[in-house]
């Protein structure tokens, strides 16, 4: 196997996750010795014991993740990476074992490591920053202000939808109850997420006219009446869409005649 050119060995690895069930093929990948060519990081996870997921080891664990996840590659090889940093982050100072910044070390090994199997750039940087931020959403459930929301889906930007499969399969607990309880927190934070969007648009739209162009054009000085008009045009806006300039006028001389 230690003859393998990058090319087998990219592909060999791209085949043990193509199955709908990946489980195993992954493990055959491993088993095979196959992994210890392709991604030695990988085996190294056997050795592992987990105090939080009750896997006898990590790698168990990762390929289970792995496998619940949608046959996607890049979301793939990212549940199969997220958890790679914990061998090098290993601690016992903490009361227990720890893994500490395990995911930002974890990003590191996974960029080295699909970068020397030569996969294409915006893969690399992809897989990479989704096992970055494969931990971020520990701690929703004790309370997430809106700006800790916004800034979870700004961090995500394009690849927030396979994070957050990526944290719904890294839940393989046999609790029931805990699974459910967890599966309801990302529904809320998705909620959330879709709800805070919708606001923070509605709240960057501006009317066609400006306050002074207003003033002008009613020929105002200020006050509440210049609030109402604008209130009035931005309503105009979003039901109707942009007028020409002397359809915006006429509308807004109607509206005058009404209110002044």
């Amino acid at each position: 196997m230690s003859d393998l050119t990058l090319e087998e060995k990219r592909q060999a690895l791209t085949d043990a996750l193509a199955p709908q069930d990946c489980t195993e093929s992954l493990w055959e990948f491993c088993d095979s010795g196959l992994a210890d060519v392709v991604v030695p990081e990988l085996p190294a996870l056997r050795l592992e014991q987990d105090p939080i997921h009750k896997h006898k080891d990590v790698l168990a664990h990762t390929i289970a993740v792995t496998s619940k996840t949608k046959p996607d590659p890049i979301l793939r090889l990212a549940a199969l990476f997220h958890d790679i940093g914990k061998p090098a982050t290993r601690s016992f100072e903490h009361g227990g074992v720890t893994f500490r910044h395990h995911e930002a070390v974890g990003a590191k090994i996974t960029k080295k490591r699909l970068r020397a199997l030569e996969f294409e750039q915006p893969v690399v940087k992809d897989v990479a920053e989704l096992v970055r931020l494969s931990g971020r959403f520990k701690g929703y459930a004790d309370g997430w202000s809106d700006s800790a929301v916004r800034r979870y889906a700004r961090d995500a930007g394009h690849l927030l939808g396979q994070l957050n499969q990526l944290v719904r399969c890294d839940c393989t607990t046999r609790n029931r109850a805990k699974e459910a309880r967890l599966m309801a927190h990302i529904d809320e934070l998705e909620e959330r997420i879709v709800d805070l969007a919708r606001a923070d648009a509605k709240a960057k739209e501006r009317p066609q006219m400006d306050g002074n162009a207003v003033m002008s054009y009613l020929g105002l000085d200020g006050g509440p009446q210049v609030g109402k008009a604008l209130k009035f045009l931005l309503e105009l806006k979003r039901t109707e869409g942009e007028l020409s300039q002397s359809e915006l006028e006429h509308r807004l001389d109607a509206w005058w005649a009404k209110n002044q």
